[in-house]
C-alpha cells in the first residue's frame, strides 16, 4: 500500500493507493497557518488515521511546496512559508518512524499523470498546473527529473516570450522580478487583466462563464490568455520537446482553451511541424496526492522517484 500526502496552503490531504493505482481511502484535514510543528502532526495523524482504518502500513510520500535545497537540505521556494528552512522530509521521517520521500507538489503532478493518468502511453512527460500560481515539473520513463538545483519544471519564473509593447516589462512577480509567465497566466493574473480589459474584478470560472454565454469582453481575455499560454508551452518544446504537455489547476477546466491551442502552440514552435501532444489532466484535482503516492514506484519502475532524498 502506497500512502500519498498532498500538503496544501489550506489543507492536508491523503491517499491510499494498492499496486493497481485503486483509491482505498481518502482523507482531509485543515493545514495548520504557520505552525510547522503542528503542520508535522497533522500529516502524521493523517497517515495513522489512513493506516488505521485500513488495518495496513504503508508507504509514504508527501507533495509539498517548494523543494528541497541540495545545498542545505532545507525546504526552499515554499509559497506556503512557514515550511522554508526547515528539514520536512527527515521530520517526517524520524515522526513516522520509517522513510519518506518528498517532491514538489507540480512534480509530483506531473508524475500521476505519466504513471496512470493522460501522459501514461508517453515516455517524456511535462505536467503544468495552471492554478493560484504556475508549476510544472519533467517526468522521463516515470522518474521525476527535478535537477541540479531542484528547480527543473518552473517555467512560471521565465519570462512570457515575444512579449508585445503592452506586455513588456510586465507586473511585479513575488520573486522578486518582473513579466514572469506566472503573473500572466495564474488565476490572480487572469482576473487582473479581465479587469484591466473591462473594468470588472470576475474569477476566471466566472469569465470563463461569461465567455461561454458569449460575453465580448470574456471571450476577448479568453483569446489573449491562450495565445499568451501558447507562447509560453512553445518555449517548454523548444527546451524540452516533450512527448506530452498535461494541463491541471483549476484555469485548465476552461474547456474552450484547448481549442486550437495546438496550432498556435505550433506556430510557434522551432519546428516545420509538432507532433507533442497536449492533454487535460485525467486525474484532475486528485493528481497531486496520487502522484505523492507514487513516489514509491510500481515494482516494474524501480527508480520512479530519481530525486525525492530518502533518510
Amino acid at each position: 500500500m502506497r500512502i500519498g500526502i498532498d500538503l496544501g496552503g489550506t489543507k492536508i490531504e491523503g491517499i491510499a493507493l494498492d499496486d493497481n493505482g485503486r483509491a482505498l481511502i481518502r482523507r482531509r484535514v485543515p493545514t495548520p497557518v504557520g505552525d510547522y510543528d503542528r503542520t508535522l502532526n497533522s500529516i502524521s495523524g493523517l497517515v495513522k488515521e489512513i493506516e488505521r482504518e485500513l488495518a495496513e502500513t504503508g508507504s509514504v510520500g508527501i507533495g509539498s511546496p517548494g523543494a528541497i535545497s541540495p545545498k542545505t537540505g532545507l525546504i526552499k521556494n515554499a509559497n506556503s512559508t512557514v515550511l522554508n528552512g526547515k528539514p520536512l522530509d527527515n521530520d517526517l521521517s524520524r515522526i513516522l518512524s520509517r522513510p519518506a520521500r518528498l517532491e514538489n507538489d507540480a512534480n509530483c503532478f506531473a508524475l500521476s499523470e505519466a504513471v496512470d493518468g493522460a501522459g501514461q502511453h508517453e515516455q517524456v512527460v511535462f505536467g503544468i498546473i495552471l492554478g493560484t500560481g504556475v508549476g510544472g515539473g519533467l517526468i522521463v520513463d516515470k522518474n521525476v527529473i527535478s535537477g541540479r538545483n531542484r528547480i527543473t519544471g518552473e517555467w512560471g519564473h521565465n519570462p512570457l516570450p515575444w512579449p508585445n509593447r503592452n506586455e513588456w516589462p510586465g507586473r511585479a512577480c513575488y520573486c522578486g522580478r518582473t513579466g514572469c509567465i506566472e503573473t500572466f497566466l495564474s488565476g490572480p493574473g487572469m482576473s487582473r487583466e479581465y479587469e484591466v480589459l473591462t473594468g470588472q474584478a470576475l474569477c476566471p470560472r466566472d469569465i470563463a462563464l461569461l465567455a461561454g454565454a458569449g460575453n465580448t469582453g470574456a471571450l476577448e481575455l479568453l483569446s489573449l490568455y491562450q495565445g499568451r499560454l501558447a507562447r509560453a508551452l512553445a518555449s517548454v518544446i523548444n527546451v524540452i520537446d516533450p512527448d506530452a504537455i498535461i494541463l491541471g489547476g483549476g484555469l485548465s477546466n476552461i474547456e474552450s482553451l484547448y481549442l486550437g491551442l495546438l496550432e498556435k502552440v505550433e506556430s510557434y514552435a522551432f519546428s516545420d511541424s509538432l507532433s507533442t501532444k497536449i492533454y487535460k489532466a485525467a486525474h484532475g484535482d486528485s493528481s497531486g496526492v496520487r502522484g505523492a503516492a507514487w513516489l514509491w514506484p510500481k515494482p516494474n519502475h524501480p527508480t520512479q522517484t530519481a530525486s525525492g532524498r530518502e533518510t
